[in-house]
């Protein structure tokens, strides 16, 4: 528990340390998006660090060659854990949005930073407001923002990888960027296997090799997200 106890303690000053930074990107993004993207992307990396060095995680990753470095991409993965997030955040090479249920919208300073750093609220009850969240992804990733995508829908509860929602590869098709597969596992050892306590375990980061969907034709395309969970369901295999 005494993880626990200090990682609340951080967050509470981390989130009332923030608030005059969030008036001060408001200010800047009033000039300066790039620079505010690049700002919010510091400091929220310097954030979920800190999360990751009290909570003990034990970090590996592979394949990070694999994120091209002149172009926004889709990053695609499994999802078993909240420290999904906290955990890949901190590897992304720019400023990367996450694909997120409207539910966290309503949380107070955690929202708001999502804000700041390009996250999307997905309505998944509602189909006209889940298609302009893919739109509003696209034109992200057309902007230079990376958009970060757990298909599944949910966390997994059996560490198993589930069916994918096909609305989210969209993103992809209409902005026609790459999409990197990315494999995570042991993540859920560090909470949600022993809650409420929290685990020092070693979590392991796979990028897979990057698909072009520019090179793809239309029955790739209708396909991909068959695809995408193959090749992630292979990451996560050689992993075991």
């Amino acid at each position: 528990m005494i993880r626990l106890i200090i990682l609340v303690i951080f967050l509470i000053i981390y989130f009332l340390i923030s608030l005059p930074l969030q008036l001060a990107e408001l200010i800047i993004q009033k000039f300066n998006m790039d620079l505010r993207n690049k700002s919010s992307l510091s400091f929220v990396n310097f954030g979920l660090k800190c999360v990751c060095i009290i909570s003990g995680v034990k970090l590996e990753v592979n394949g990070y060659d694999n994120i091209p470095k002149d172009q926004a991409v889709l990053f695609v993965g499994n999802h078993n854990s909240l420290y999904d997030i906290i955990v890949t955040y901190p590897l992304m090479k720019r400023p990367t949005g996450y694909i997120a249920k409207k539910e966290i919208k309503k949380i107070p300073f955690l929202s708001w930073w999502m804000y700041f750093v390009n996250c999307i609220f997905l309505d998944r009850d509602d189909p006209r407001k889940g298609l302009k969240s893919v739109l509003d992804a696209a034109d992200l990733i057309k902007n230079g923002v990376s958009i970060f995508l757990f298909p599944e829908g949910t966390r997994s509860k059996d560490g198993n990888l589930h069916e994918f929602k096909d609305g989210g590869f969209k993103i992809a098709t209409k902005s026609k960027c790459p999409i990197i597969p990315v494999g995570i596992t042991g993540s859920s050892d560090i909470f949600e296997k022993q809650f409420p306590r929290i685990k020092s375990s070693k979590v392991t980061v796979t990028f897979g090799t990057p698909i072009y969907t520019s090179n793809l034709s239309r029955d790739e395309l209708r396909n991909i997200s068959d695809r995408v969970h193959k090749d992630i369901l292979d990451i996560i295999e050689n992993k075991k």
